[in-house]
């Protein structure tokens, strides 16, 4: 039989996360529920209390009423770049992640022969110079209609999650995702909420420890309406950093 306190919270660990008995089972790999530990009839096992750890960051003292902290991360997780692509010069890479890229995004996020898979530019204008950025295209209507599907935006590296600020937008990367969001960190509370511009598409919460990098959107490029294919886009995103090299360089002539 598990302590009271021990499983008070664990029934608030899943209610907190919004998830059936059945789904935190299947997460925690246990076999159909996670009833008969709700009920005490079931010992949680080392197994589920790791998977706690690993996956929630629960401190396993809390779990069982010795600590007051719940969470063994901070709110002030490091969110910079886990992995930065460099030219030959050692200049840094700006690299693009597209709608098809940014599905195995998060799980390649440290592997650094993904990134060599992917296109990067050196973007001459000096608004791009001394921070590290990405390109990420847009998916979905969320963000309406300040970005449109398929557009890109190009976003400067966060190291904090303190650092962020409500009136920006940001390219949230999570455990499973690529998100174009609104970001807020409420006073007094563990979570941060998720914003699209979208009012079809209603806010909600997550935790810090699933937050993986976070991008600043600085600005946005868009094309025609020809241009509707993958490859059309790429072709079209390296035309016109092509030209703004060109038009860089030539000024620095007359210059």
């Amino acid at each position: 039989m598990e302590t009271e306190v021990a499983i008070k919270r664990f029934i608030a660990i899943r209610r907190d996360l919004g998830h059936t008995q059945a789904e935190f089972a299947k997460m925690l790999g246990i076999s159909s529920t996670t009833a008969d530990i709700e009920r005490g009839r079931t010992k949680l096992s080392g197994k589920v209390v790791v998977e706690l750890f690993r996956q929630f960051k629960i401190n396993p003292l809390w779990l069982f009423g010795e600590s007051e902290n719940k969470y063994l991360e901070s709110l002030n997780t490091s969110v910079i770049p886990k992995v930065v692509t460099v030219d030959s010069a050692d200049n840094e890479n700006m690299v693009l992640v597209n709608a098809k890229a940014a599905a195995g995004y998060p799980q390649n996020i440290k592997d650094t022969s993904w990134y060599k898979e992917l296109p990067a530019f050196d973007f001459p204008l000096p608004e791009f110079r001394n921070a590290t950025y990405r390109g990420f295209q847009v998916e979905g209507d969320s963000m309406l209609p300040n970005l449109r599907p398929g557009e890109w935006v190009l976003a400067k590296a966060v190291e904090h999650i303190d650092d962020i600020s409500p009136n920006k937008i940001y390219v949230v990367v999570l455990q499973d995702a690529v998100l174009v969001k609104k970001v807020e960190k409420k006073p007094n509370s563990n979570n941060v909420t998720l914003i699209s511009l979208n009012e079809a598409y209603p806010p909600y919460e997550i935790k810090p420890f699933q937050i993986q990098e976070i991008w600043q959107v600085s600005s946005k490029i868009t094309f025609g309406v020809d241009a509707t294919t993958e490859t059309g886009l790429l072709k079209q995103l390296q035309e016109s950093m092509d030209e703004l090299k060109n038009q860089f360089s030539k000024q620095q002539s007359i210059g």
